[in-house]
């Protein structure tokens, strides 16, 4: 079982996202441990205020150092951490690596960012890397941990009932994933290839490489560098 422990001021962001679904299910059947940290509670103002005015000038609040290093040494006390996680937009990119990797932990904190952003000795002395979700600005880190546990999540084994379906995700050896059909073969006049039909499993085996290679070439070209 794989333990994550987010760190936010707005715990509520998160309720939907890690309590449905696939996430869901896993917590359920005790495969993946979700505790949720509401930063407010590190706080020792007594409007649980966790926010604060940048040195130096210029708009826009940053989180304390404090109520984080006071929650992050509480989880610490429990269990051995492998990994310490700020979400940023300019941290490293996420990708199905980094997804594989992480997933093959036991204990993973992840200190959801706000205003604008943390304390910057955080980030130098605490967190040991830093994952984005893309080259934008969200308003809080909240969304992309949740991203970040759901891609996590997936990889564990258990989790989704086709567990080899997850070695033909797209990104997995660099390839998009194939093209996939459902029943009905004709709707509206459009057919599904003859090859899937065919119950020939290696003439399909070589349609969907050959499909993924051609979607790659054409969407992610470069993948294939």
């Amino acid at each position: 079982m794989i333990s994550i422990d987010v760190i936010t001021c707005l715990p509520e962001i998160l309720d939907g996202p890690l309590n449905e679904s696939i996430v869901k299910r896993a917590q359920e059947k005790k495969l993946i441990e979700i505790n949720i940290h509401n930063l407010r509670d590190y706080s020792t103002d007594k409007h649980k205020k966790v926010d604060d005015y940048s040195f130096g000038g210029g708009g826009g609040m940053v989180l304390q150092i404090e109520p984080i290093y006071k929650c992050i040494e509480k989880i610490k006390k429990n269990k051995k951490i492998d990994e310490i996680i700020y979400m940023s937009p300019d941290g490293k990119k996420l990708n199905q690596k980094k997804a594989n990797k992480l997933s093959m932990l036991k204990n993973i904190i992840i200190l959801c960012g706000h205003y604008n952003g943390v304390d910057e000795r955080i980030r130098e002395n605490i967190i040991t890397s830093e994952i984005s979700i893309g080259d934008y600005v969200l308003t809080g880190g909240e969304l992309p941990a949740a991203v970040l546990i759901d891609s996590i999540s997936r990889l564990i084994p258990g989790v989704i009932s086709n567990e080899s379906a997850a070695l033909f995700d797209s990104f997995q050896d660099n390839l998009l994933g194939h093209p996939n059909y459902t029943r009905p073969s004709v709707f509206n006049g459009w057919k599904v290839p003859e090859v899937l039909l065919s119950g020939n499993k290696e003439e399909i085996t070589k349609w969907r490489e050959k499909k993924s290679y051609e979607k790659t070439k054409s969407n992610r070209p470069d993948l294939l560098k």
